[in-house]
């Protein structure tokens, strides 16, 4: 198996643990099998154990559980919308200036121009 090939993502890596958990081996097995054919990209021994203990009491996800924590809310096409039309009547406005009128934070303005509108700082030297 190529190096490429063996490069799988948590979710595989888990399926593969459910599996063999399934299967009724040890996680000190799974680990082994996974070293073998995974090399460097295999789990470490401790996920191994965590993922084959929660397999083993029940659990059928191999997805994350959904973390605490405020969802990102605030890059919207509105807001997208709004932020292009303040940049486009004022080039030189600054970032600080767009988030106090729209109420947001400077980074997530920062974000909306660069990640969302592909816009960036450009200097006429």
């Amino acid at each position: 198996m190529s190096a490429e090939s063996s490069n799988l993502s948590n979710i595989e890596h888990r399926a593969v643990i459910k599996y063999f958990v399934k299967k009724g081996k040890t996680p000190k097995e799974i680990f082994e099998d996974m070293v073998l054919v995974l090399q460097e990209s295999a789990p470490s021994y401790t996920m191994v154990k965590k993922w084959a203990r929660l397999f083993q009491q029940g659990r059928e996800s191999c997805e994350d559980d959904p973390r605490p924590g405020r969802p990102v809310t605030v890059v919207t096409e509105e807001n997208v919308r709004k932020i292009e039309k303040l940049v486009l009547a004022d080039r030189r406005i600054k970032l600080w200036q767009t988030a106090e009128v729209l109420q947001i934070s400077k980074e997530r303005v920062g974000e909306i121009i660069h990640e969302h509108m592909n816009m960036r700082k450009i200097s006429a030297r």
